[in-house]
């Protein structure tokens, strides 16, 4: 093999392999919101679903479910942040609204930001956000003590699953963080 047929044979070697990296950095960047773009769309991990308003075709069944509420603060935020109420019997179909309570047990503003899933995990796709406090950063000044609602409802699909068709209990949890940087929505 001459020199010349050498070097471009190292050359696409060196392009390929070059490429292959540019490749695999820019998905993993990408894997993380693609992540989360699955988690939303099929619910796994107790993801809820997001909708803008209770969808047209959504009728109340007249089956009850049980929601509980949890709440967890991370170590690192003063905060004290409890559900008002710890459950509540809700109508499949329904369109529900329920309260947690934020203290800043601190003396100076910390914005924080909440987490969220449902257990059973399979119920996820099933428990849908309309409003929530979740969906953007909560800034508490020292003392201040805020109400944050969440509006949601079950979809009546989740009878139809043989999974979770017959789940009595649904758990919606929440972990607010402390955010280092808040955004200029929050």
């Amino acid at each position: 093999m001459t020199d010349s047929r050498l070097t471009t044979k190292n050359r696409r070697s060196a392009f390929a392999a070059a490429m292959l990296v540019a490749g695999m950095v820019a998905l993993g960047f990408a894997s993380v919101p693609l992540y989360r773009i699955f988690c939303q769309v099929t619910g796994y991990g107790g993801t809820t679903q997001r909708a803008e308003a209770i969808a047209a075709n959504i009728v109340p069944t007249g089956r009850v479910i049980t929601v509980r509420f949890d709440s967890n603060v991370s170590r690192e935020l003063p905060w004290n942040f409890v559900p008002e109420r710890h459950t509540d019997r809700v109508a499949i179909g329904a369109r529900e609204m329920a309260f947690y309570r934020a203290e800043n047990l601190s003396n100076h503003a910390i914005t924080g930001s909440a987490s969220f899933n449902v257990t059973p995990l399979a119920a996820g796709q099933y428990f849908t956000k309309i409003q929530c406090f979740c969906f953007t950063q909560q800034t508490l000044q020292p003392g201040e003590n805020v109400r944050m609602p969440v509006t949601y409802y079950v979809d009546p699909a989740i009878l139809e699953d043989p999974d979770v068709g017959d789940v009595e209990e649904i758990t919606l949890s929440y972990t607010f963080y402390p955010v280092d940087e808040p955004s200029s929505d929050g």
